[in-house]
């Protein structure tokens, strides 16, 4: 997500996860973690996958996910 995009009022959103960005395909105020399911407000988002397309509420869900627990 770059400066310029904004998420809409509520709702979750669609993202396309790049390497170093990401590209909002449906504007929402989140996106929910793949190990929890927490809703993840967009500009709180750090850690994700590219090769899943997943998002990850911190660093502890995304290592939960790469050594195959989650």
């Amino acid at each position: 997500m770059n400066r310029y995009e904004r998420p809409s009022a509520g709702g979750e959103a669609e993202v396309r996860y790049l390497d170093a960005d990401m590209r909002v395909v449906k504007p929402g105020a989140y996106v929910r973690c793949a190990v929890t399911g927490q809703p993840i407000p967009l500009d709180e988002l750090r850690y994700w996958s590219v090769e899943r397309q997943e998002a990850y509420a911190g660093p502890d869900e995304a290592l939960t996910r790469a050594l195959g627990k989650g």
